[in-house]
């Protein structure tokens, strides 16, 4: 879309507000709004804002910041009482309007720079496929001398209260826990939350494959997108977010992203299909393994070799490694096979057409900053072809029922936040090509997760408490 045409969309739906969103670094989605008679000058000039008020950008004396619009990525928010046309932003120096180094969408931008700098594609395809809790009930809460967090689930077997949260009676057909891929209803009982997820996201311009219950209880939904651009993928993926949340509260529920809240079940993943392409053509189709070119067996070597390092961007939450552990369908061992879920990298053999070659990354998690974690994989991959990194041998076993010398031999993901941290420190070069990621935003990045691993130390939790309590 253009300037004009956007202004045209805004006519056509009698819009009276603009909405402006961006990403901070965390990941979080961030909006200011005005009088829709302020569209065309904010089309050419941008808005200000206090970027020191925003997690990851400027220090208090530089704090003047400008949101410049992406008119391509133009949308009626359905979730608005007026007519609201909605817009991502790049973030922008104010002076020269030069894009803001530490916006992730910025640096997501600079990976593509330096995708076509490199001559070996023009065009990187990512496909997310973002799971998510559908929960009836959460709260949570700490104080000096307390801990909570409770969530609830009319799906679920340990609601056992007989009663969800509107008082209605429950009718049994709740799911046990790995029991939920594909029931039908009335066991499945977010059929019609997922339809009207769906329906917005494709009102949006997000065009989706399928939708599904997932594999754990309590709701766990997945709802996969067509592939597309990494750029427009992950602007497609926060709107995503966005939109599951608002039709989640919409039916009274409330949807999480979080990797792992649900003890002894399946967490979220964000399985991440990727491939490259140039003038039009897959560059990923081949003679190699499960059909891959030399060139995405090299990908794929510089994922599995930097994937500790990754780790750090593509699951930065403390709960991110309490998902990853062995016993819940999660790739914790750094392998590649085809159609082999418990392998790190998976090649999808559904279809043969050269078109549909691709490899899928199963590690990250949909707590990611997608601007940030798509950047990062496409780097490591990049890399990995640049040097020619052998991905060694496939495995195609059965990762959990193997024998544990052999196993022992795998490489596997970190134990948690404060090893993926280490790896990062000690692996970041291939993220500092062409100035995609620099030093000081990694080095900021790592010294943030550093505080939240020292702060999550620092809690007494209740499981400690049924533990220990009468040592």
């Amino acid at each position: 879309m253009t300037s004009k045409d956007v202004i045209a969309l805004a006519k056509k739906h009698k819009c009276t507000i603009l909405d402006l969103t961006f990403t901070d670094v965390p990941g979080t989605l961030h909006h200011t709004s005005k009088p829709i008679h302020e569209l065309e000058d904010i089309l050419k000039e941008g808005a200000g804002f206090d970027g020191s008020s925003i997690r990851g950008f400027q220090q208090i004396e530089e704090s003047d910041m400008l949101l410049l619009p992406d008119p391509d990525t133009a949308i009626i928010d359905p979730f608005t009482k007026e007519p609201t046309l909605s817009m991502l932003c790049d973030v922008r120096e104010p002076m020269q309007k030069d894009l803001y180094s530490r916006s992730p969408r910025t640096i997501a931008k600079k990976a593509l720079a330096y995708l076509k700098k490199t001559g070996l594609a023009d065009i990187a395809y990512f496909g997310p496929e973002a799971e998510f809790f559908i929960f009836d009930h959460v709260s949570y809460g700490i104080t000096p001398g307390s801990a909570h967090h409770q969530v609830d689930s009319i799906e679920a077997t340990w609601n056992a209260g007989g009663c969800n949260c509107d008082g209605e009676q429950k009718l049994g057909y709740t799911i046990r826990h790995k029991e939920g891929y594909f029931p039908a209803s009335p066991a499945d009982k977010h059929q019609d939350v997922r339809a009207e997820m769906v329906m917005e996201m494709e009102k949006a311009g997000i065009s989706i494959e399928t939708f599904h219950h997932e594999v754990a209880t309590g709701g766990q939904a997945e709802i996969d997108m067509r592939f597309d651009d990494m750029l427009r993928m992950a602007d497609k993926l926060m709107r995503y977010k966005y939109i599951c949340r608002n039709v989640g509260h919409r039916y009274g529920k409330t949807v999480t992203f979080m990797p792992k809240p649900i003890l002894g079940d399946n967490g979220s993943g964000m399985h991440t299909h990727q491939s490259l392409w140039k003038s039009g053509k897959p560059l990923f189709a081949g003679k190699e393994y499960a059909g891959l070119s030399q060139m995405a067996m090299y990908y794929v070597g510089g994922i599995l070799k930097h994937a500790p390092a990754l780790l750090a961007i593509c699951n930065p939450t403390t709960n991110s490694y309490k998902r990853l552990v062995p016993g819940f369908e999660a790739p914790v061992n750094f392998i590649y096979s085809e159609r082999n879920r418990s392998a790190a990298i998976r090649i999808p053999t559904y279809s043969q057409n050269p078109k549909a070659k691709r490899i899928e990354f199963r590690s990250p998690d949909p707590a990611a900053n997608p601007y940030l974690a798509f950047a990062a994989m496409l780097l490591a991959g990049l890399d990995g072809i640049k040097h020619k990194i052998d991905p060694g041998k496939p495995t195609n076993e059965n990762l959990y029922h193997m024998a544990p010398e052999k196993l022992a031999k795998i490489p596997h993901a970190p134990e948690d936040l404060s090893s993926a941290l280490d790896a990062l420190e000690k692996d970041h070069k291939f993220l500092l090509e062409s100035d995609v990621f620099t030093q000081s935003f990694l080095d900021d990045f790592i010294a943030v997760k550093r505080d939240e691993v020292s702060d999550e130390r620092k809690h007494p939790t209740p499981s400690e408490f049924f533990k220990y309590y009468d040592v």
